[in-house]
């Protein structure tokens, strides 16, 4: 991730409650809460997967979420190649 990224989130994380403006953020009614749906996030399964070392070495250079990344790349693969 680039530097601007974590000095953005280090900058919001400082940030005390009553110092964020949430006057552009509509208040959620009756209605809303009548439409809304849980979703419960997919699972994942825990495999043991062998890599190249340069391919995993690659993806951890990426910094954290790496893993996420790799999921994400199989999926498109895979959505891309259903029939």
């Amino acid at each position: 991730m680039k530097k601007k990224y974590y000095s953005d989130l280090e900058r919001l994380r400082s940030l005390k409650d009553e110092e964020i403006d949430c006057s552009d953020i509509p208040e959620l009614d009756e209605a809303f809460f009548e439409k809304a749906v849980i979703m419960a996030p997919k699972t994942k399964a825990s495999v043991c997967l062998k890599l190249d070392e340069e391919v995993l070495a690659w993806f951890k250079s990426q910094g954290k979420g790496y893993q996420n990344r790799i999921n994400a790349l199989l999926r498109a693969y895979m959505e891309a190649h259903r029939s």
